[in-house]
């Protein structure tokens, strides 16, 4: 089955959908020299006038519009929000879908899925909206102990490492996401394989149960 991961960025929901068993094609307006698979630079709306034998389609649109940080305008600039646009386009095409955003999103009905869920090192909660049932898990931050490097201006150790910072070991942050082939910068921005084969699993139950 055939995957199309759109602003793929440097890979993360694209290993996890192979994982998950699925043939993925990224694509990405920024060229991606890191991205692991097939990869296309364009438009993300205009691949989606260009792919037609696809059976799965996945969006991480920018999230700047959303996100905490959008209260720092030296830090993020604002987005626009594609998120409706890419809703119609999907539905529309009408096979299973997932958008992937943060807390704050206009997704509708979304899950949340969290580092705790898969063991990971990493909170990371980022919220998915689909058109068909995936599996909502629990969170258990209690399984987490405080042994990490705090932030500058704490003295607390953390309980999950802190992602896209200097001051810790990139290789430490690659094996708190699950993810050994990104930049720091790349890392920053991606969400851990384990999220997506999560739903790609479930997107394919959908797909041979149709």
């Amino acid at each position: 089955m055939k995957a199309l991961d759109l602003f793929c960025g440097a890979g993360g929901a694209s290993k996890g959908l192979r994982d998950a068993g699925f043939d993925v094609t990224g694509v990405d307006i920024w060229p991606q020299p890191n991205y692991p698979f097939k990869f296309i630079q364009m438009d993300a709306l205009w691949a989606l006038s260009s792919f037609h034998e696809i059976d799965f389609i996945w969006a991480s649109p920018p999230c700047q519009a959303f996100t905490a940080y959008k209260r720092r305008p030296n830090h993020v600039r604002p987005k626009e929000n594609l998120i409706p646009i890419l809703r119609n386009r999907f539905k529309a095409r009408g096979i299973p879908y997932v958008i992937e955003n943060v807390a704050g999103a206009p997704l509708e009905n979304p899950i949340r899925l969290c580092g705790s869920m898969f063991g990971l090192d990493v909170q990371r909660h980022r919220y998915f909206e689909s058109n068909f049932e995936i599996a909502q898990l629990e969170c258990n931050h209690s399984k987490w102990k405080p042994r990490f490097p705090p932030a500058t201006n704490r003295k607390n150790l953390r309980k999950t490492v802190e992602i896209g910072v200097w001051r810790i070991p990139l290789k430490t942050q690659q094996e708190a996401m699950g993810i050994d082939w990104m930049s720091l910068v790349e890392l920053s921005q991606a969400i851990p394989p384990a999220y997506s084969k999560h739903i790609g699993q479930n997107a394919i139950k959908c797909i041979l149960s149709a």
